[in-house]
């Protein structure tokens, strides 16, 4: 795998409104005490550190988005859902940003 390769689309390319409403799976990779907090409505909680043993909940889904408090953590779980041969996961950034298509 190419790290250094470039994408074809660009985050502001991807129109997260049409995922979510075609109904892309929303895994916050935040902590639970982060989720509790606040979250998007519909999301799940699989925090970054458990996703190594939670690999099989990623199989068989349509799109994925992965978002987080900055960015930083839903980067890693994308990378690794990736290199782990689960291929329809985007980035999505921040856990405000995506919620802002599901309000």
């Amino acid at each position: 795998m190419n790290f250094f390769s470039t994408t074809p689309t660009t985050f502001t390319e991807i129109d997260f409104g049409k995922l979510i409403a075609e109904g892309a799976w929303l895994v916050d990779v935040r902590t639970d005490a982060e989720f509790a907090e606040g979250h998007v409505a519909g999301s799940v909680n699989i925090p970054l550190h458990t996703i190594p043993d939670q690999l099989d909940l990623f199989k068989n889904k349509g799109n994925i988005i992965v978002f987080c408090r900055s960015g930083g953590r839903s980067t890693q779980a994308k990378a690794f859902l990736d290199m782990n041969g689960i291929e329809n996961v985007i980035n999505g950034g921040t856990w405000n940003f995506i919620n802002q298509f599901c309000s």
